[in-house]
């Protein structure tokens, strides 16, 4: 037996695409979203996060279909976000078989409509993806619309913002740090860790099993990744894959009780 924290490969969407980015900038086409969950299966994924990038910014509303489609070849709980403006598209994703939604811009945009959604599904279900960037005094300043918007809010301040709202969850998530591949941002997590009630999930910059640990041992709740899933060599050739069992427990990330 042993203690297994949350490894969340995370798919980013361009309408049907599955892309990668590097900042939020100059998508990368990898491949087939739906063959890419029918890879995870055999992987041994406890959930997985699906995220349509530019779905807002294109004012599209989510791809009902497409999305059932992805959802019937998956064994593991799914959770999705991505152009969700309203309760009656969150109900939509849920009836075809979404654990979770995942909310953005929706959250600064129309905080009541949140709420709505929260009082419907409940916290558990609905988790705020919040999106930093550093200005040149190292300030964390939220920003929504893939990069595009500020909000004027600081990354405290808009975690407890969601948390107000009733979200149960956050996947904290640094632009600077997105597509890098070079390590999470684990000084975000020393500001914020002992001033939240929610679990995050820390996203953006994971190269390796290394990255995942440290992550976990400066105080997150659970890690995202997404390149490194997807990603093999120095080159970035596309080879979806992941480490076994046995690794984690190698490097300590999963802890035997045997």
């Amino acid at each position: 037996m042993y203690k297994r924290p949350r490894i969340i490969p995370c798919l980013t969407m361009q309408h049907m695409d599955m892309v990668k980015t590097i900042h939020f900038k100059n998508p990368r086409y990898i491949g087939d979203p739906v063959n890419s969950v029918r890879i995870f299966n055999n992987k041994d994924v406890d959930e997985m996060c699906i995220l349509d990038i530019t779905a807002t910014i294109e004012r599209r509303e989510p791809d009902f279909g497409f999305l059932h489609e992805i959802a019937s070849e998956a064994f593991m709980p799914l959770g999705y976000g991505g152009g969700i403006k309203t309760l009656s598209q969150a109900k939509e994703i849920f009836r075809i078989g979404y654990e979770k939604v995942v909310l953005n811009s929706l959250i600064f945009d129309d905080p009541e409509e949140v709420k709505r959604i929260v009082d419907f599904a409940g916290s558990q279900s609905v988790v705020a993806s919040i999106d930093y960037k550093r200005d040149l005094f190292g300030k964390c300043g939220v920003i929504t619309h893939c990069g595009r918007n500020k909000t004027g809010k600081a990354v405290d301040e808009a975690i407890r913002y969601a948390e107000d709202l009733g979200i149960g969850e956050i996947i904290l998530t640094s632009i600077d740090h997105e597509g890098q591949m070079e390590g999470y941002d684990l000084k975000v997590m020393q500001k914020i860790g002992r001033n939240i009630q929610v679990p995050v999930i820390l996203n953006g910059g994971a190269g390796s099993i290394d990255d995942i640990a440290e992550a976990l041992k400066r105080g997150a709740d659970a890690v995202a990744v997404s390149s490194f899933f997807v990603y093999y060599g120095s080159n970035r050739a596309v080879l979806i894959n992941m480490p076994g069992e046995e690794e984690y427990l190698r490097r300590g990330i999963y802890e035997d009780f045997d």
